[in-house]
């Protein structure tokens, strides 16, 4: 949908760590202290990619393989504005009754089939909507 609608369309991430997950908040963390230094997108996906079998030895081989300063991480994984992100996104996240992960919304709206026809379906509506 990014490449079809590179104008319209804006990806916007919030994060929802799972309680259940024992690495989750370390993990999010992570993710955030990467954004800072510009590799997001790559260590969230890593990070997904290896969902099972997060803990601190995988995400400290996710910074090595990203080519992240090892130093320069961990400061940013101390950054106490990171925490307080993810608190809010948290709030966020709870406000608009999301329970799980991953929960996808097109304009303020959950959207339920996660397939790539119901993606356009539903974005070309709201395009629509607002007469574009």
């Amino acid at each position: 949908m990014l490449e079809k609608y590179p104008e319209k369309v804006k990806i916007v991430f919030k994060s929802y760590p799972l309680r259940n997950h024992k690495s989750a908040i370390k993990a999010a963390i992570a993710a955030f202290a990467a954004r800072n230094m510009g590799k997001f997108w790559e260590f969230h996906d890593r990070l997904f990619e290896n969902y099972d079998r997060l803990n601190d030895q995988k995400i400290r081989e996710i910074v090595r393989d990203l080519g992240l300063d090892e130093k320069e991480f961990e400061k940013q994984m101390k950054d106490p504005a990171i925490t307080a992100r993810i608190r809010e996104d948290i709030k966020i996240a709870s406000k608009a009754g999301v329970r799980g992960t991953p929960a996808i919304f097109i304009n303020g709206r959950r959207l339920k089939g996660r397939t790539l026809n119901n993606f356009q379906v539903v974005i070309e509506k709201e395009l629509k909507k607002t007469g574009e």
